[in-house]
């Protein structure tokens, strides 16, 4: 089996319902931002965490909306699974400003199936967002 990578993921939406996706530093896929747990923090704090990093947000970890665990192969590290804690932020944001490691963001729909985006947003996110 292949080795996986847990970590924590955002959905983020505008009034229109697309979902922002990042793109990191030297990479060529897009996926939710997040990123990997420090030790002993949860899963929500290091959502929290993460989407201040990386896009200047700040979220209350007690509104998050938790919508489970979910495995799919890695975007960026090949010969990886990621098993990633997904959280459904409540309110439309706006465009936030890309830091630390994201380069780019951009609004996608819950239908997009571009080869560049990242196997856990195209199969099991988007799917489930679109069920709701």
């Amino acid at each position: 089996m292949e080795p996986v990578i847990v970590v924590s993921a955002v959905v983020l939406r505008d009034k229109a319902g697309r979902v922002l996706l990042v793109r990191k530093h030297g990479t060529t896929m897009w996926m939710n931002p997040g990123g990997k747990p420090e030790p002993g923090e949860s899963a929500e704090d290091c959502a929290v965490r993460e989407v201040r990093e990386e896009l200047g947000l700040e979220l209350d970890a007690a509104r998050l909306i938790d919508l489970g665990e979910h495995l799919a192969r890695a975007a960026n590290e090949s010969g990886h699974l990621v098993l990633a804690r997904v959280f459904q932020w409540p309110d439309p944001v706006a465009t936030p400003m890309p830091a630390a490691e994201i380069e780019e963001v951009r609004w996608v729909a819950t239908t997009a199936r571009d080869a560049d985006l990242a196997p856990l947003f195209t199969g099991q996110i988007a799917p489930q967002l679109s069920r709701s």
